[in-house]
């Protein structure tokens, strides 16, 4: 990086510092504004950014480690599709320090010396506009080119990143694909921003999997906002976790989900629900004969009753035993 580029893009932050409208304007200018005044940074700090002790790291990884645990294959999927092109893989907690991380052995000192490495600290507050930082101040995925970063001593990075959510929809961590080519066409950008947030959902579908390992998860839409989220069932069909996209869908809160909630309300919302006993018991013999996979002798043996009573049942509640 040149003097010449480094003061070309240190005038350019002032002026938009200085410009009081230019945050209505510009998402990217409000982070420049956040980082010079929320956080007091300056864009000519020259230090790397800050490391955690390995201690401190070694905890940060373990408050972490449902969701470390659960990127693992998409970590080196990921890297396996951007590795060749010169990208490392960073897996960051929510407070932007990277815990995991891919990297190819020939460029790994030219990560290291920009600070694209474990327990090095990317929150915004610490680096400014960076693609980390600023993926976890606004929940959004983003891509922080070269020069849209704050500090002049990062514009030669490019770093793409996706949000990741827990199980319970909460910010935890970020996934980012880093680059310090100066040849990294926005063509690549694109392709990359694509498989970034194909992986983040991979994560937390597999980590909300693991949360709930007895659950089943239903892939769930809503006939008016769409849907893309997953729902774990419990065996009496309540709700018992809902992913981001889910929650965001129905509405669901951690106080709405704590009480029992039919699944059956959320996925046919418009179809009038019974209420009288009638209905408990034909849901709950419904449920016996599926898990029984049809089998009225397996299902009675379930429920405690004889094939011939579960027979009268059946016949008395309008019950059909499919084939």
């Amino acid at each position: 990086m040149s003097n010449r580029s480094a003061m070309r893009h240190r005038d350019q932050v002032l002026a938009v510092i200085g410009d009081p409208s230019a945050p209505a304007r510009s998402a990217l200018a409000a982070s420049w504004v956040r980082s010079a005044e929320r956080y007091g940074l300056d864009p000519e700090e020259a230090r790397p950014p800050n490391t955690l002790t390995a201690a401190e790291l070694r905890e940060a990884r373990e408050r972490l480690d449902l969701l470390v645990s659960a990127a693992q294959p998409s970590l080196d999927r990921l890297f396996l599709a951007v590795g060749a092109s010169g990208c490392c893989v960073l897996f960051t907690d929510a407070n932007g320090v990277p815990v995991d991380r891919r990297g190819a052995e020939v460029d790994d000192p030219t990560f290291h010396r920009w600070g694209l490495w474990t327990g090095a600290v990317w929150s915004e507050a610490a680096e400014g506009t960076n693609g980390i930082g600023t993926c976890l101040a606004e929940e959004r995925a983003l891509t922080i080119h070269r020069d849209e970063h704050f500090h002049t001593r990062n514009i030669g990075l490019s770093c793409t990143v996706a949000p990741v959510f827990d199980p319970q929809g909460r910010l935890a961590a970020a996934l980012d694909v880093s680059s310090c080519r100066a040849d990294l066409t926005q063509g690549m950008v694109s392709l990359i921003a694509s498989a970034v947030a194909d992986a983040a959902a991979r994560i937390e579908a597999e980590a909300f999997r693991r949360a709930f390992p007895e659950a089943r998860l239903l892939l769930a839409t809503h006939p008016e906002r769409g849907g893309g989220g997953l729902l774990a069932v419990d065996a009496d069909d309540l709700v018992v976790g809902a992913t981001r996209r889910a929650r965001h869908v129905f509405g669901l809160t951690d106080a709405r989900l704590a009480s029992p909630l039919p699944v059956d309300s959320l996925i046919n919302p418009g179809r009038p629900r019974a209420e009288g006993l009638d209905d408990v018991e034909r849901s709950g013999l419904q449920r016996a004969l599926a898990r029984a996979g049809g089998n009225v002798s397996a299902a009675a043996r379930a429920l405690g009753i004889s094939r011939a009573t579960l027979h009268r049942k059946m016949s008395r509640l309008g019950l059909v035993r499919r084939h």
